[in-house]
């Protein structure tokens, strides 16, 4: 049985859960882009807090920090197979527990490092290479990096640029993150295509205003389930986490 999720970590994590839980998934897979198999039934798993969090925690718990962390960076990897890679870490890692890091070159676990390798440092590439241009009183930036490196990398201009208010768009994934007075959200199905030009840069402004009628509206007591469980370390300036 192959199990379908919706491209959330936090749907991962649930089919995690059902994989334990209810039936061994053959595969797991975005529902988005799967091509089913005419060996495998599938099944369309629907993202669940709880079951998330019970996985995160037996994650943490059971094996260690560093492996969760590197169960998310895998995650934002562009590699075709990832949610597999992890099926297959953590299914080892849950027997070996918190000596699983110390198998590094060890198939099921060299893979998730790898991943974990490739997505920091294009991370920390990005950090030195990325620059802004003053759109209408807003700094914007855009880029199309190769993994999903958008949550990563706010913090350290959340920090570099705290007095401001700024946008970084990944262009590839067509979303983007707002920052403002110590806060900071992503957005998704962002289209800006000429920035310089005063029609993208109206687009820009309507995209801000819609940034803090949202904050209006949902107040930030309840955390978008969309970061739950991103690392601590990425999120305390997230406008979810205040």
């Amino acid at each position: 049985m192959d199990y379908l999720y919706d491209g959330t970590f936090e749907g991962l994590l649930t089919c995690i859960y059902f994989h334990y839980k209810l039936e061994n998934a053959a595969g797991i897979y975005n529902a988005s882009s799967y091509q089913q198999s005419i060996v495998n039934e599938y099944k369309i798993i629907k993202t669940d807090k709880e079951k998330a969090e019970t996985v995160s925690n037996a994650i943490n718990n059971k094996i260690s920090r560093e492996a969760y962390i590197n169960v998310f960076y895998c995650f934002l990897s562009n590699f075709e197979n990832k949610e597999n890679i992890i099926l297959e870490f953590l299914s080892f890692a849950f027997k070996y527990g918190k000596n699983t890091m110390n198998f590094f070159s060890h198939e099921k676990v060299l893979p998730i490092n790898e991943a974990y390798i490739k997505v920091s440092r294009e991370e920390h590439r990005v950090l030195g290479i990325l620059r802004f241009a003053d759109i209408g009183g807003i700094l914007y930036s855009r880029f199309s990096p190769d993994n999903d490196i958008l949550i990563l990398i706010t913090d350290h201009f959340a920090d570099r640029y705290k007095y401001e208010k700024f946008i970084i768009h990944d262009e590839k994934r067509k979303k983007a993150v707002l920052y403002s007075d110590g806060v900071w959200e992503i957005k998704e199905n962002v289209f800006i295509e000429n920035p310089e030009y005063s029609k993208d840069e109206k687009r820009i402004q309507s995209l801000w205003k819609q940034y803090f009628i949202d904050l209006a509206i949902k107040e930030r007591k309840n955390i978008n389930l969309q970061f739950q469980f991103v690392p601590s370390r990425y999120r305390k300036n997230m406008a979810e986490f205040k």
